[in-house]
């Protein structure tokens, strides 16, 4: 896998830019991004197949609803329901031998217009509420079900902010991928000869994946961490940090080898070493 084409910067001192320089950061790279998705350089999967490929190379599932703390309710109801419509337009996507799925080119933009509805978004380390907010939680999950795969993930942001604790963590920090129409994506291209397919269903309780494909592999994957630590930064607050690597086993269990996935770096919302027994963190939002 190569190294995906991410801001892992070590320095994550918080920075404050004018309104101006916001807004006209992201017009900048919103027509970047339009321009990326209209050029040559990327061929971007298209095609659906309602019938199920064969073999299922990685599945995995998070939970919709958790209690978090001065976090209304609502906003995970509404969630579910901005979840479901993106999930229409991700279902059976088919990416073949040489193609890119690019996560928010596949949704579009959220709007009224489409169903969505206001969910809970993260900013600055902050809650807000905002059209579309919820869809992190897909991203992460592709984005994890992606590494258990031979794809190349070739765009992913990670998050800037670790908001929730430990409690009941059942994934690696920076696990996920952040999403930010149009200009935060995730994309990932197949650079295998062989067909893979996509699911996504939302349930009672989960969200739901799996990454199928027309032949099985002759090998798994797992994901572990290394050198996690949190430190105390000499600006003040403290960062949390860590490195993913991907073990390669073939069919009989035997490790192949070892590689590196990603960098995370996130400034830390909540006292580092305190345990909060109401959180949940399988994957974030």
């Amino acid at each position: 896998m190569k190294k995906n084409r991410i801001f892992d910067k070590t320095n994550i001192q918080p920075k404050k830019r004018s309104k101006l320089r916001l807004t006209c950061g992201k017009l900048y790279f919103t027509y970047k991004r339009y321009w990326l998705w209209n050029s040559t350089k990327f061929t971007f999967a298209t095609q659906y197949k309602e019938e199920f490929f064969p073999s299922i190379i990685h599945q995995h599932k998070s939970l919709l609803l958790r209690q978090l703390k001065e976090v209304d309710m609502q906003y995970q109801y509404n969630k579910i329901i901005n979840l479901k419509i993106a999930a229409k337009k991700l279902n059976g996507l088919v990416i073949l031998p040489g193609e890119t799925f690019s996560y928010w080119k596949t949704i579009g933009k959220p709007s009224a217009k489409k169903g969505y509805v206001d969910g809970m978004v993260l900013n600055g380390g902050n809650f807000k509420s905002g059209m579309g907010g919820g869809l992190c939680q897909m991203s992460n999950l592709i984005y994890w079900m992606t590494l258990h795969t031979p794809l190349t993930i070739v765009e992913r942001y990670r998050h800037s902010f670790d908001v929730f604790p430990d409690s009941n963590r059942t994934l690696p920090f920076g696990s996920g991928a952040t999403c930010v129409y149009p200009y935060r994506d995730l994309m990932i291209t197949n650079e295998t000869p062989i067909t893979f397919q996509l699911f996504i269903s939302v349930g009672q309780e989960y969200l739901e994946g799996q990454w199928r494909a027309s032949h099985e592999l002759d090998y798994k994957y797992k994901i572990i961490e290394k050198n996690h630590n949190i430190k105390a930064e000499y600006w003040g607050g403290y960062s949390r940090n860590n490195e993913l690597y991907r073990e390669k086993y073939d069919l009989e269990k035997k490790l192949i080898g070892t590689e590196y996935i990603t960098e995370n770096h996130a400034l830390m919302m909540y006292a580092p070493f305190l345990e909060n027994k109401g959180g949940q963190y399988e994957e974030l939002i």
